[in-house]
């Protein structure tokens, strides 16, 4: 029975895409562990699946590990079924471990009778453009990222894009200092969404849609936690600074063939950006919006400020596929899923 640090296991995980999970802050990511064992549970749940392995040290020890996942959405793209573990089953699993030492860790890969379980990148996000792609001619449909869009250096997950593009004023910062995931106001503790622009990196797992009501409105939904916004199109401005709304107020205006929607109006926000650093109602977000190679694409692009907790602004761009079968089913958030990564001291209060 194998419980190693492993070179192998590094070199997989360089080559294995980071996801942000908001258990982060709690493993080691520095270190890698190969473990054998024997599957005594898999459970495929939103926004976390899990399995738990049997693990029998050299000194037949036996010792189980909870092994945290992808969310169930995102490992379905990626080829996983309810079948793929089954109680017994004889695996191997690379993944890095609970920093305070508790046998628990974040899954880079697994195996099972020699072959690795699931596709490293979903086929919907790097399929690209052919010649019998399908055509949007507006910007309502399902939209996912066009990886060969993103950069070379592209860190991956929302925290981690944000941790590298916001600069923090000394609010932020002190903000960010005292902040841990196992917080009782962690907003995604009690599958709270995170506002936009979150919803246009999440493209990375989770598709985009846009609906014109046909009444002067635009519903925009996400697929991750099952976020919807309602974007005014109807010339309206928005409302006193004083009415605050957790997705913020957005209003929307086409500037050519470029989609413009301004969002205002945010209520305090623990952690939108999913690393602790906190919004308020001076947060501003403009999204823009444009079809590109005949509405096969989309060209995405916001811009943030939050003088409060940011310093200047931070742009961002992507482009997205369009992918109007891609399964746009509930996310159903499931509470116990989401708390299941602290420790057992803290998860009981």
């Amino acid at each position: 029975m194998k419980y190693l640090i492993t070179l192998g296991a590094i070199m997989c995980a360089a080559v294995t895409p980071t996801f942000a999970h908001h258990s982060d802050a709690a493993l080691d990511m520095s270190t890698m562990l190969s473990l054998e064992g024997t599957v005594k549970e898999f459970s495929l749940r939103n926004p976390h699946a899990y399995f738990v392995v049997a693990v029998t040290d050299e000194n037949r020890q036996t010792k189980d590990w909870t092994v945290q996942m992808a969310s169930m959405i995102t490992l379905t793209r990626r080829g996983w079924t309810r079948d793929s573990l089954q109680v017994g089953d004889r695996i191997t699993v690379d993944l890095r471990p609970a920093s305070d030492g508790r046998p628990y860790g974040l899954m880079a890969a697994v195996a099972k009778d020699g072959a690795t379980i699931g596709e490293r990148i979903p086929g919907e996000t790097r399929a690209g453009v052919q010649a019998d792609s399908p055509r949007a001619t507006s910007v309502e449909g399902r939209w996912l990222v066009d990886r060969s869009s993103l950069p070379a250096d592209y860190p991956g997950g929302l925290d981690q894009i944000m941790l590298r593009d916001l600069t923090l004023t000394e609010k932020g910062r002190n903000a960010l200092s005292g902040w841990t995931q196992a917080s009782p106001d962690n907003p995604e503790l009690n599958c709270i969404t995170k506002p936009t622009p979150a919803m246009i990196v999440y493209t990375d797992l989770y598709p985009m849609e846009f609906t014109d009501n046909g009444d002067g409105t635009m519903t925009v939904r996400s697929q991750y936690f099952d976020q919807v916004r309602t974007v005014y199109t109807d010339g309206r401005e928005h409302p006193d600074p004083s009415v605050l709304m957790h997705e913020g107020h957005s209003v929307g205006h086409y500037e050519g063939d470029t989609l413009v929607i301004d969002t205002r109006n945010f209520a305090y926000h623990r952690s939108p950006y999913q690393n602790g650093t906190p919004s308020g109602p001076q947060k501003h977000v403009v999204e823009r919006y444009r079809l590109i190679d005949n509405g096969a694409r989309m060209e995405a692009e916001f811009t943030l400020e939050d003088a409060e907790y940011i310093v200047g602004s931070m742009t961002h761009k992507r482009t997205l596929l369009y992918r109007p079968n891609t399964d746009m089913s509930p996310f159903n958030c499931d509470i116990e899923s989401t708390r299941r990564y602290l420790p057992s001291n803290l998860l009981n209060n």
